[in-house]
């Protein structure tokens, strides 16, 4: 019997990051993807052009309709652009008893928001606590505690543990937006880091939907009944096997896409 995630996101139309780039993740990882689509972006790799909310009552008919018929064992939260939107997932997902990875999806590689500024307490405190992992990066990370960017290992363990102290369950500190030739990601869960995941630092620009990647491959994991730090490495080593061939994609004139099937056609 097929496992079953389920993404709730954004479309991304260049097709690397957002519902696209979760959808192909979960399929080369051996999981079947479904999808709420929260809002629809006119976007490629050099920039976010357009950004349509999906109305309130549609995003709620998609998830009841999911839950409603399929057996999901995992979900994953993206781009929720609006407190409406926030809201309405959060009580979408109020009969769900899985696991929840939660993505604070706020700026896209081209610098473009995709997250309201009003939006970001509404996420802080209504959804994050739903959490079973959160995955920010260290700028996300910064605006969810309103402090300053994390530069070193043990202002990022501070702050995972105090977005934990908000109501996550575990939280990832992505160290991508770091610098050093390594870049590490800390899992911490209880005030303390219970796994780290390290790889070096590539020297490419084509990393546009990374974080969606990681977050989705999370999720595959979790539904295929994985603990939590296994699917984490298990979604580490996936995208890291992704970023290493990406170059060999040639889409796109700007941040181009991860190669979500290394493993099945090559570039």
């Amino acid at each position: 019997m097929a496992q079953i995630a389920l993404t709730i996101a954004g479309s991304d139309s260049g097709g690397g990051a957002g519902i696209q780039a979760d959808l192909k993740a979960m399929s080369a990882l051996g999981v079947y993807g479904a999808s709420v689509i929260t809002a629809v972006t006119a976007q490629n790799t050099q920039a976010v052009t357009a950004v349509h909310g999906i109305p309130l009552d549609v995003v709620r008919a998609q998830i009841d309709a999911v839950l409603g018929d399929l057996d999901v064992h995992a979900v994953k939260i993206g781009m929720l652009a609006t407190p409406e939107i926030i809201h309405c997932v959060t009580d979408g997902l109020v009969a769900y008893q899985g696991p929840v990875v939660l993505d604070p999806v706020m700026i896209a590689k081209s610098g473009d928001a995709l997250l309201a500024e009003d939006a970001v307490a509404t996420l802080r405190n209504v959804l994050l606590p739903r959490a079973t992992v959160l995955t920010p990066n260290l700028p996300e990370a910064a605006c969810l505690l309103d402090t300053a960017v994390a530069t070193t290992r043990e202002e990022m363990v501070t702050q995972g543990v105090a977005l934990c102290d908000l109501g996550a369950a575990a939280v990832l500190m992505k160290g991508g937006h770091a610098t050093g030739d390594i870049c590490h990601d800390l899992l911490i869960a209880d005030g303390e880091v219970v796994a780290e995941f390290s790889a070096p630092r590539r020297q490419t620009t084509n990393t546009h939907g990374t974080g969606c990647t990681l977050s989705s491959s999370i999720a595959a994991g979790l539904a295929k009944g994985l603990p939590l730090t296994e699917a984490v490495s298990e979604a580490h080593a996936y995208l890291q096997a992704a970023i290493a061939v990406a170059d060999d994609l040639h889409i796109g004139m700007g941040h181009g896409p991860v190669h979500h099937f290394h493993a099945v056609w090559p570039a």
